[in-house]
């Protein structure tokens, strides 16, 4: 297939200022933030309504064309990158809020809305959407990659904040899942099938999101420990102390000196908790003095806490710059990023393998990580050039992940599948796995929807020419 025809077609179909085949903007979306392949799509199409969408879907469907969704581009694992070329149906122009409705503690969004501009527009009202990925992602990506943050380990990732969806599907069907109820036992949960379902099974043109109260008082935390195994342990009694920590962060000593080196600070270079907590003032102390106790059981020193948002700011301005600060500790190299997450009392246990395997391999890895829900990443620096380096890093990422999975654990705690972690979902789910390939081709029977990712095992297109094993 070549672009000039689908463009051509595309552009009658719309209108020719929405169908672009120009080198940057091909450019853009063969890429994300992170993964390290680069793949074209044939044509951007800039979807600016919902019948656009359904345009789309209806003419790659009549024309067995593939189709990718995309927003931002901020996702980690390739998940809206054109893998087989095709439509990268980019919903970045759908960005409004539809409807904001203090009283029941929800707004409608369309998908390319972004987390900060809802929680903008929400604070007047006292209330936020809490799930935050870091990036300035749209809610439909969110949704899309079952995104979660530093703030999980308190309220949850965003399947628990997604109470609705209007979706359009591979053959240009809408339908909508759930209800605008604060609970429902009617039919199958639909909207938590297509929530993480990485725009393999449609596009959403609408969500209804959960909003909660933006807390009385926040205080902020920080405290060192001579080493990761007192750190990890610190926060796996915090967590079982039933202590409502909002944030729990973990940064090493190495990420800590690149943070000092990139802001001009002078932070004490030792394993790291950052902390936040949500609530009215005497609870948050109190929160905060327990926490304080069981740190300190722990070889923790210099537990500081302030109410203070600008002196709360200071003391997690090294979490807020660690990735930015690797990066230029590290000029000229990559960071492959880890995601596994295991149950939390075996946090400590799968850290000591990690740092075991960096050892074995020679690799140096920062390690920062949302401990307080037993989720971390090696951040494997490597020279991309260097084939025998990048094979050892992802030798180190595949070992992590199946001693994770082994511990009862997971190979993506919240960047998602993608490309880059589809060969271990057999392992992790068994079984199952093809159930939910059966889920895909029951609603894209033609294999357009974002083919090649997540449960999909097809390696190219079209599919007629393939047979499929799995991954």
């Amino acid at each position: 297939m070549t672009h000039k025809p689908l463009h051509a077609d595309l552009a009658r179909l719309l209108s020719a200022d929405q169908v672009s085949s120009s080198q940057a903007d091909l450019l853009t979306h063969s890429r994300d933030e992170a993964f390290e392949q680069q793949f074209m799509p044939d044509v951007v199409v800039f979807a600016q309504s919902r019948e656009d969408v359904i345009a789309v879907m209806r003419y790659a469907h009549s024309n067995r064309v593939p189709v990718t969704p995309f927003s931002v581009g901020s996702s980690l694992e390739g998940h809206a990158l054109p893998r087989f070329g095709g439509i990268s149906l980019d919903t970045s122009g759908l960005n409004q809020l539809l409807e904001l409705r203090p009283h029941d503690l929800l707004a409608v969004v369309q998908p390319g809305l972004t987390y900060p501009r809802l929680n903008t527009l929400a604070r007047g009202h006292g209330l936020f959407m809490p799930v935050d990925p870091g990036a300035e992602a749209s809610l439909g990506g969110m949704a899309a990659t079952a995104a979660s943050g530093t703030n999980a380990v308190r309220y949850g990732t965003i399947k628990d904040f997604v109470m609705a969806l209007e979706v359009v599907l591979a053959n240009g069907e809408v339908i909508r899942t759930g209800s605008q109820a604060r609970k429902s036992s009617s039919g199958l949960d639909l909207t938590r099938l297509f929530v993480g379902s990485e725009g393999t099974l449609g596009v959403f043109t609408e969500l209804t999101i959960k909003l909660v109260g933006l807390p009385n008082s926040i205080a902020g935390a920080v405290v060192t420990f001579p080493d990761a195994q007192s750190a990890v342990t610190s926060a796996v009694g915090v967590i079982q102390a039933g202590v409502p920590v909002a944030r729990m962060e973990y940064v090493d000593a190495l990420a800590i000196r690149a943070v000092n080196q990139y802001k001009g600070l002078s932070l004490r270079e030792a394993p790291t908790l950052f902390l936040e907590f949500h609530g009215n003032q005497a609870a948050v102390q109190e929160d905060a003095n327990l926490t304080a106790e069981i740190c300190a059981a722990h070889g923790g020193q210099g537990f500081a806490h302030s109410l203070d948002p600008n002196e709360r700011a200071r003391l997690w301005e090294a979490r807020h710059h660690a990735w930015f600060a690797l990066k230029a500790a590290y000029p000229g190299k990559h960071m492959f990023s880890t995601d596994v997450a295991v149950p939390i009392s075996r946090l400590p246990e799968s850290l000591a393998f990690a740092q075991a395997l960096l050892a074995d391999h020679n690799l140096i890895a920062p390690v920062v990580g949302h401990v307080g829900d037993g989720n971390y990443h090696l951040l494997i620096v490597h020279d991309p050039q260097d084939t025998m380096q990048t094979a050892q890093a992802r030798a180190v990422n595949e070992a992590l992940i199946r001693h994770a999975i082994g511990l009862g654990g997971t190979a993506t705690g919240e960047h998602g599948v993608g490309i880059g972690k589809r060969k271990f979902m057999s392992l992790e789910h068994g079984p199952a796995l093809e159930v939910m390939r059966g889920i895909k081709r029951s609603l894209d029977p033609l294999g357009i929807m974002n083919p090649g990712k997540l449960v999909d095992d097809l390696e190219q297109w079209p599919p007629d020419e393939v047979t499929t094993t799995s991954a």
